[in-house]
């Protein structure tokens, strides 16, 4: 399983939020890639893709996150994780 946590905080603005990233096996054979995200602290909007390798699910993975550190996300320590 593959995941990265994304945080975004402005507090001029009151803007706190996340985004995470996870790819994960299914019960049937393919993978997912699962974002969550919404205002730190509070539960998020959680969206699901389904992939038919795992090489695919991760490289999906990895243009969300980096449309997000465009935007101003960046990795918080001890959550970007693979393997």
């Amino acid at each position: 399983m593959t995941s990265i946590y994304l945080e975004r905080r402005e507090p001029a603005r009151n803007r706190q939020r996340f985004y995470a990233i996870t790819v994960t096996p299914t019960l049937f054979g393919s993978w997912a890639m699962v974002r969550e995200w919404g205002r730190i602290g509070q539960p998020g909007t959680v969206r699901e893709m389904w992939f038919e390798t795992e090489a695919a699910a991760v490289e999906a993975g990895m243009k969300v996150r980096q449309r997000k550190e465009k935007r101003g996300y960046h990795a918080v320590n001890g959550f970007d994780k693979a393997g």
